[in-house]
């Protein structure tokens, strides 16, 4: 299957997937790249604001100015949406870089920097769909050494071969550590438990982004009478869990069957999440 893709840039609309970073651009051959991924599903682009604030953001944890507001990042994308048949599953995927470095060379010009909105045709995993976990060797960064308080492209390096050591080891994902041992999240989502009926997710500690869709799945369940705390967790504390569920933007909430040799059910809450969550989404629109 083809998927479609639209991109925004420099003022235009292009089908496909065009050129846009340039050999010399800073955000090329220095990383200085910064993206946010949003969804539109049935129609619906739950938090789509709060993701385009986000990557404004992370601009600015970078060391360079966003490149466009919300209200009219927001227009265009709607815009850009029209340019697929009602129904379909779409990444939102807005990315913003720097084209100029500055006399130092390593540090960018914080007033060059670029903007394009791609969207693609990425359909949502069915709702039966779940991962198994994994550890890995290798552990999330602290602030002092990378910019863990952005959605940079630069962290992603690090996730990839978490996944790539989790799937050579026959798992889904991996469980990833902070720099101190504790559990931080999986190597591409946030990541949650339940013990005796109480919702636990890892506090954030400055290793990893606490992601919007996150917030949004902590306020519902909260709301709904279910006790959330974010407390310093441990990977036995996975162990002995009830249930286990990730939270992103890709996927909403993506239920945990496995822990190494441990197993779980898809259990109550994590069917309760998702619930809530397209209730909400629903409801907002």
């Amino acid at each position: 299957m083809t998927r479609q893709i639209h991109t925004w840039f420099e003022g235009d609309w292009h089908t496909g997937n065009p050129a846009v970073m340039k050999a010399a651009d800073h955000g090329t051959w220095l990383g200085t790249l910064v993206f946010d991924g949003a969804r539109m599903v049935d129609g619906l682009t739950p938090d789509l604001d709060a993701h385009c604030a986000r990557v404004n953001r992370s601009a600015l944890a970078l060391g360079f100015d966003p490149v466009m507001e919300v209200a009219p990042m927001m227009a265009l994308i709607h815009d850009g949406l029209k340019r697929f048949e009602a129904g379909t599953p779409v990444y939102i995927r807005p990315m913003m870089w720097t084209t100029e470095r500055d006399e130092g060379v390593i540090t960018g010009a914080r007033d060059s920097g670029a903007l394009c909105i791609c969207l693609e045709e990425v359909p949502m995993a069915p709702p039966e769909a779940s991962t198994t976990l994994t550890t890995t060797r290798f552990r999330r960064p602290t602030l002092d050494c990378a910019v863990v308080d952005a959605k940079a492209g630069c962290l992603y390096p690090n996730n990839g071969r978490m996944m790539r050591e989790a799937q050579a080891k026959g798992f889904g994902n991996a469980l990833v550590a902070d720099a101190l041992g504790n559990v931080a999240e999986s190597a591409t989502a946030n990541v949650f438990m339940v013990r005796d009926g109480e919702v636990l997710t890892p506090v954030p500690n400055g290793t990893f982004l606490a992601g919007i869709t996150r917030a949004r799945h902590m306020a519902l369940l909260a709301e709904a009478g279910k006790t959330v705390v974010e407390a310093t967790l441990s990977f036995d504390d996975f162990r002995s869990a009830d249930e286990v569920f990730l939270t992103g933007n890709m996927s909403k909430i993506t239920p945990v069957t496995a822990f190494d040799d441990v197993s779980y059910q898809v259990g109550p809450v994590a069917r309760m999440a998702r619930e809530l969550y397209w209730d909400w989404a629903r409801s907002a629109a």
